[in-house]
């Protein structure tokens, strides 16, 4: 498997939060060839288990949404479709767009906006709220109410492409990037020798939730569990002394806080200096923002960890990571999985 063949293929799909069916199915044809098997629940959610050979085993799950913001349809108005948010959609990302309306087939639009010849001098300013833009696909009343249903899903349309040298840019980068980092670590643990069968996750929802992960976990019944998230990425206008932005380039970032699980996070950190791979810390001092929030609470209580991948322009067409932080969160994840049956609380 070629990673970065994996990512454009995964941000290639639409999937925003309850209508991942698309990329799920996608991303589950990647998964299939790394692992012993894979299956779709009932939440849609995407699993895989590589099995270590060993009645009984204890279990660790590995999560990564596979989701994206997008919106949805709410009605016609003289051809052009009115919407509403799914996620944490910026409005001031939505003017001039181009958009992917989701209909048999999709339909291309674009989000209106006002040329600032027409604005006046306060609106140039200001963000205009989603309630008042509208999609134009370019049809009439009567064409739009039969070829685009209220209830239709949109997302942005574009996919991922190479930014520089060693980065990618694009939508839906949050999360797929670390879904594919968790393919590649389990191509990385195909023939390494387990003492704990490892379950990989594609979840759904978490944009709106978190109830494909709430629910994957439940089934699982894993011992421990890792959700891998991105993160705020630096950039020149956003840096912060307090740690709440973490440098592109330099690792993945571990999360030390309540929702994770001390020896979890301790171990991480001792997996990454041995194995050489650089890595940041973040304090995360309450609700991570990620399904960590809700795994952990699973049945009686799972031990979790939150790893996460740098990115910049969170929620945004123009997403950006860096290739070598993918990379080593693979590194990362692939050495926390190694004996761990054998180590668990008794490494930190």
């Amino acid at each position: 498997m070629e990673v970065w063949n994996a990512l454009e293929r995964l941000t290639s799909e639409q999937g925003p939060s309850g209508f991942e069916g698309s990329v799920a199915r996608t991303a589950r044809e990647l998964l299939a060839p790394l692992v012993d098997e894979t299956w779709l629940d009932a939440m849609g959610n995407v699993l895989g288990v590589r099995r270590c050979g060993r009645e009984n085993a204890r279990r660790l799950l590995l999560d990564a949404h596979l989701d994206e913001i997008g919106l949805i349809v709410t009605g016609h108005e003289e051809g052009f479709l009115r919407f509403a948010p799914i996620g944490g959609v910026d409005p001031r990302m939505l003017p001039d767009q181009e958009v992917r309306v989701l209909t048999d087939p999709p339909l291309l639009g674009v989000v209106t906006c006002l040329p600032p010849h027409v604005q006046s001098a306060g609106d140039q300013d200001k963000a205009m709220a989603a309630d008042k833009l509208y999609i134009d696909v370019g049809l009439s009343q009567a064409q739009a109410e039969e070829r685009v249903p209220v209830g239709t899903p949109v997302t942005y349309r574009r996919g991922c492409f190479p930014l520089g040298e060693g980065r990618v840019c694009g939508k839906s980068l949050d999360d797929r990037a670390c879904f594919a980092a968790l393919l590649l670590c389990a191509q990385a643990l195909q023939k390494a020798p387990l003492d704990v069968d490892v379950y990989f996750m594609g979840s759904t929802r978490e944009e709106v939730s978190g109830a494909g992960a709430l629910c994957g976990t439940f089934a699982v019944r894993p011992d421990w569990c890792v959700a891998v998230d991105v993160t705020h990425g630096e950039t020149p206008d956003v840096r912060d002394p307090k740690g709440r932005v973490m440098a592109l380039g330099a690792g993945p970032a571990i999360g030390v806080g309540p929702n994770m699980t001390p020896w979890m996070t301790c171990r991480m950190q001792k997996k990454a200096e041995a194995m050489g791979i650089p890595y940041q810390m973040e304090v995360m001092a309450g609700d991570t923002g990620t399904n960590a929030w809700g795994m952990q609470v699973s049945r009686e209580g799972v031990a979790t960890a939150v790893v996460s991948l740098p990115l910049r322009y969170m929620h945004t067409p123009v997403e950006v990571i860096d290739k070598t932080d993918l990379e080593r969160l693979a590194q990362l994840l692939r050495a926390f999985a190694l004996d761990l049956g054998k180590e668990a609380e008794a490494v930190c």
